[in-house]
């Protein structure tokens, strides 16, 4: 199933994005643009700017919006996002949104809507607390599982610095300031802005969605 289709994913961190993005970019036939995996890319691959980005992400703070942007704006003049793209969790703040805006509209293109996963935020806390990824590749493995090693290359597991309970509620802070007031920007503009409960399981959540988005 194919078709030219730009979302924006959004929803506080451990919301789903990530599994929902993936679902969707692969029955769109889309590009996923997830801002934190381009950056742990970049820091492995021993970047100077993945590196700073890093120093922000384990302190459970926001990458300053320059260097989101500019990361961004290389994905868009790629060849597989010209029919297309999905970004998942960006923008975060409204800074970011201006700035995705103007490069779409500088480019000749435009969202189609956007999808924001309403969870609690003690569903957060425990979803984020209890998650394991791969210390080499930095696949999430499935929670609740009891799993040692990664079910993609075998490497460790470990939790992630910012996925601690303190640092979550930290995050969680982060987001009602900066991020939240993003879907009001959104929601004061033209492009649609569709709220989908985060829980119920991961086809359900995938099914309101699709039912949203073809509305």
């Amino acid at each position: 199933m194919t078709r030219v289709l730009r979302l924006v994913l959004m929803g506080p961190p451990g919301a789903g994005k990530g599994t929902q993005g993936e679902l969707l970019a692969h029955r769109f036939g889309i590009p996923r643009y997830a801002t934190g995996d381009i950056l742990r890319a970049s820091r492995r691959d021993g970047s100077e700017l993945g590196r700073k980005a890093q120093s922000f992400m384990d302190a459970g703070e926001l990458v300053p919006d320059e260097v989101i942007l500019g990361l961004i704006g290389e994905a868009l003049d790629t060849p597989e996002a010209q029919d297309g793209c999905l970004f998942d969790g960006f923008p975060r703040t409204v800074a970011q949104a201006e700035g995705l805006d103007t490069l779409l509209r500088e480019a000749g293109r435009e969202l189609d809507a956007v999808v924001n996963l309403a969870v609690s935020d003690a569903e957060i806390v425990r979803r984020l607390s209890s998650r394991r990824v791969c210390g080499d590749c930095g696949t999430v493995a499935p929670t609740g599982e009891g799993r040692r090693e990664c079910p993609g290359c075998g490497g460790g597991l470990v939790t992630r610095p910012d996925d601690r309970p303190e640092t979550v509620l930290r995050r969680l802070e982060v987001y009602r300031e900066q991020t939240e007031p993003v879907l009001s920007w959104y929601r004061d503009s033209s492009t649609r802005v569709f709220d989908i409960p985060g829980t119920g399981g991961v086809a359900r959540v995938q099914e309101l969605i699709l039912e949203a988005i073809a509305a």
